[in-house]
């Protein structure tokens, strides 16, 4: 079976819009602060960026406030050659309740977080679509934990469903996970221990 590299499918389409003299406009789904740095440092060369804080799944209430606190300072401070702006969803955390029904004892990284991956990315589609973005991705597929294929696989699905083209991306190639931790210990940011729900939370204790 051939293995995509997605990331050298992102370079290809950059290259190509730098031949033409154009900067597309991007809508990143973004999970928290670190996770973005490394891409917003490394796509505001070339889009026009909107950060789409999106997150129903994070537990608890005061950790999205935290997360969005964080998201907000973070673009705020960041230097950027194209602008870069932030929308914020409303937390409906029974949207991802409802998404992960009889899933809720599944390993993590598998099939519940699948379906995570799917809502938000569901919900970004729409967004970009209604907002006239060239393309639409995430920030998800920085981490080492992520499932970047799949990851894809939903994100180019779901673009083909709304109508608007889904950025390849896996943001860890070329030490872009290190790049984030570096740029997390430069910021000062809240560096979250686990992904964001409550069975990753209570996961993530149990190995402490």
């Amino acid at each position: 079976m051939n293995r995509r590299n997605y990331q050298k499918e992102l370079e290809k389409i950059i290259a190509g819009h730098q031949e033409r003299n154009e900067v597309p406009r991007l809508l990143l789904h973004s999970c928290c602060a670190p996770c973005s740095s490394y891409c917003l440092e490394y796509l505001s060369q070339y889009f026009w960026i909107t950060v789409l804080y999106y997150n129903p799944n994070i537990y608890p209430p005061e950790e999205v406030r935290l997360r969005a606190d964080e998201q907000e300072r973070l673009i705020a401070a960041m230097p950027a050659k194209y602008t870069i702006t932030y929308v914020e969803g409303s937390y409906q955390p029974e949207q991802f309740y409802e998404a992960v029904k009889g899933h809720e004892h599944d390993p993590e990284g598998k099939e519940r977080c699948f379906l995570c991956y799917r809502l938000r990315l569901a919900k970004a589609a729409r967004e970009a679509k209604k907002g006239g973005f060239d393309y639409f991705t995430t920030t998800l597929s920085i981490s080492p934990l992520k499932n970047a294929a799949k990851l894809n696989e939903i994100g180019e699905e779901l673009g083909k469903i709304c109508g608007v083209s889904y950025l390849p991306s896996d943001f860890k190639k070329k030490d872009g996970y290190r790049r984030s931790v570096e740029l997390s210990k430069e910021y000062g940011l809240y560096r979250q221990n686990y992904c964001g729900c409550v069975y990753s939370a209570h996961q993530s204790e149990k190995t402490l």
